[in-house]
């Protein structure tokens, strides 16, 4: 097993290390220009807007469950437009890239009701930090409802200053576990930390406890809640059909990343990235060490990935498998295409706003929530295939 390697950030940018970096590999052919609305295969349809939606997630009986990132919870019912709100939703750290985050429904919601949602939280001398509750959802006769019940089950620790990349994406695995990404807050070495589950993917059990076979459970808390490290801002996570946990990120300048994530697997952020610093500085690339795992995809021309899903429906046969991921400063659709553990970028959309958000609906259509970012509307759009 690989042990985490507990090098600080000096050490990440000593000058010996710079010197030892090759230089940046050629930029990636430039993508084909995105597919431009006049050629789409799907017709796009507006279904309303939210005020700085952040997430969403489809119940059984295809109503949908929507974040505002300023901390509101929103029920919506496509079929009939009709929306009330959620009571008993946290207070939110709210402002930078905090506030409500990210919402699950729990696998067996039909009979037990639970769901599960991210937000960032104040701490104690001005610091933050990522939390995720779990509670059970009672909806009412007017489209609204309660979250009751409510317990806080992970925490991100230490809390620390600033409002950057919380991360808080989730999602539930085929080994019925609750999946968390916990992004590094922008605070570089905790990400190979492991006495900090910042940088992290999480595993836990659905009741927040620790997976007996999770790698690093022979450390202790909060090792034991780590899957895998050395990851930083990470927007988006999703299972395929194989059963392969496949993570999203977004890199430093110049460096996005996609990657198939091993069982304590160390991936390397902050020592290397295929990007630099924001400021200029350096930072090695991945072919510098190879025991850290290095990108499926890295994109040099950024796409700001958010939102993710892996497509198994039927509307679109010809995309089974693929992954969807949200564009925000690219303002796209990016379809990436998988062929086991390898990946590539295949086609990307135009959408001509920033993408927050990819669902698969219960249908097979695909669902987007367009970024309302500091505070605005953004629309909830639905994809369907193209008559003809």
């Amino acid at each position: 097993m690989r042990r985490p390697l507990l090098l600080s950030m000096t050490l990440a940018l000593a000058p010996a290390l710079i010197t030892a970096a090759c230089a940046k590999a050629p930029a990636d052919p430039a993508a084909e220009a995105a597919v431009k609305q006049a050629q789409w295969p799907f017709t796009v349809t507006e279904n309303g807007s939210f005020k700085e939606p952040w997430a969403m997630t489809f119940l059984p009986d295809g109503s949908a469950l929507i974040t505002e990132k300023a901390g509101k919870l929103i029920h919506f019912n496509p079929a009939t437009g009709k929306r009330g709100e959620i009571s008993g939703v946290p207070a939110v750290a709210y402002g930078g890239q905090g506030g409500f985050g990210d919402v699950i429904a729990h696998p067996q919601f039909a009979s037990n009701g639970l769901v599960y949602y991210s937000y960032a939280e104040e701490g104690p001398d001005d610091t933050r930090g990522a939390a995720v509750a779990r509670a059970k959802l009672v909806l009412d006769a007017n489209g609204g409802g309660q979250l009751t019940d409510a317990q806080v089950i992970w925490r991100q620790t230490p809390k620390v200053t600033g409002r950057g990349h919380y991360g808080h994406r989730m999602t539930f695995g085929p080994d019925g576990k609750l999946w968390i990404s916990s992004s590094e807050r922008q605070k570089f070495d905790p990400a190979q930390d492991m006495k900090s589950n910042l940088g992290k993917i999480i595993r836990l059990n659905e009741d927040g406890s620790i997976p007996a076979d999770n790698p690093f459970v022979a450390q202790g808390s909060p090792a034991d809640q780590v899957w895998s490290l050395g990851h930083r801002s990470v927007l988006g996570i999703a299972f395929d059909a194989n059963g392969k946990l496949w993570e999203h990120e977004m890199g430093p300048k110049g460096g996005d990343e996609l990657n198939l994530i091993q069982r304590g697997g160390n991936y390397g952020y902050p020592i290397v990235s295929n990007g630099d610093h924001y400021d200029g500085r350096p930072i090695p690339d991945h072919d510098t060490r190879p025991e850290f795992i290095a990108p499926v995809v890295t994109w040099r021309q950024v796409i700001s990935p958010a939102g993710f899903v892996i497509y198994n429906g039927t509307q679109f046969p010809q995309w089974q498998g693929s992954g969807f991921i949200g564009g925000l400063s690219s303002m796209s659709l990016v379809r990436v295409a998988f062929d086991g553990d390898k990946a590539r970028e295949a086609e990307r959309f135009d959408m001509g706003n920033r993408i927050r958000e990819v669902e698969q609906g219960p249908d097979g259509a695909l669902w987007l929530l367009e970024d309302g970012k500091d505070g605005s509307e953004g629309r909830l759009l639905k994809l369907t295939p193209k008559a003809g």
